[in-house]
């Protein structure tokens, strides 16, 4: 029953952790453009397939 009293507020230190680095994300601009690499994808690059 004490490994609650270790475990509980750890679960709640991981939680409040992750909700940060996903508010952290959101306030960055990581999810700004979804399509934009599916889309990048699919084009063509040119006639020998080499980057420029």
């Amino acid at each position: 029953m004490t490994v609650l009293l270790i475990l509980v507020p750890i679960a709640l230190l991981l939680g409040l952790a992750g909700l940060f680095a996903f508010f952290w994300a959101l306030k960055s601009g990581q999810y700004e453009d979804l399509d934009g690499a599916s889309w990048r994808v699919l084009q063509d690059d040119g006639e020998d397939g080499a980057k420029r």
